[in-house]
């Protein structure tokens, strides 16, 4: 049996697209109706035309019985967990470069101060007590800076 890209999925989404088969496999019948495929898929917050739907659909019901099995359904939606997967080490990337660039001295954390000019610079609409409560939630640690896993937490939310 070849390698289906559901192997490049981690636990908890293989747990949770299970979860999502199941919530829609009513009667435990092992199988899901080819044509839920789309709500599905909307549900998830992928949103395909209906001839892509169509070919999506003949492409995963292998046997063309307009039954989706839990593995057809995995490899279906593999697809779309490990583009986003990809997405989101682009955005690290990016991340990590903008913290960098405040890191001036490259000491592994930015300060506070530079934090506020950083988050009015994103919103100027902000206030003094804004900003407070913002840097408060950010510098968990009550150190005064700012390491990369705090900025990302914030930036990546």
């Amino acid at each position: 049996m070849e390698m289906g890209l559901k192997d490049e999925l981690e636990k908890e989404q293989i747990s949770m697209l299970k979860s999502t088969f199941d919530a829609f496999d009513v009667e435990k019948k092992g199988y899901i109706e080819a044509d839920m495929i789309g709500t599905i898929m909307d549900m998830l917050g992928t949103h395909v035309l209906a001839d892509e739907l169509d070919g999506i659909i003949s492409e995963i019901d292998e046997d063309g019985n307009g039954e989706v099995s839990f593995e057809e359904f995995a490899n279906l939606a593999a697809r779309f967990l490990v583009e986003e997967d990809e997405d989101t080490d682009a955005i690290q990337t990016e991340l990590k470069g903008a913290f960098r660039l405040y890191d001036r001295d490259g000491n592994g954390f930015i300060t506070i101060e530079v934090l506020r000019e950083i988050l009015r610079e994103l919103d100027d609409n902000l206030t003094e007590d804004d900003l407070d409560n913002m840097v408060d939630e950010i510098d968990t640690d009550g150190s005064g800076t700012v390491d990369w896993e705090e900025f990302k937490a914030v930036m990546i939310g």
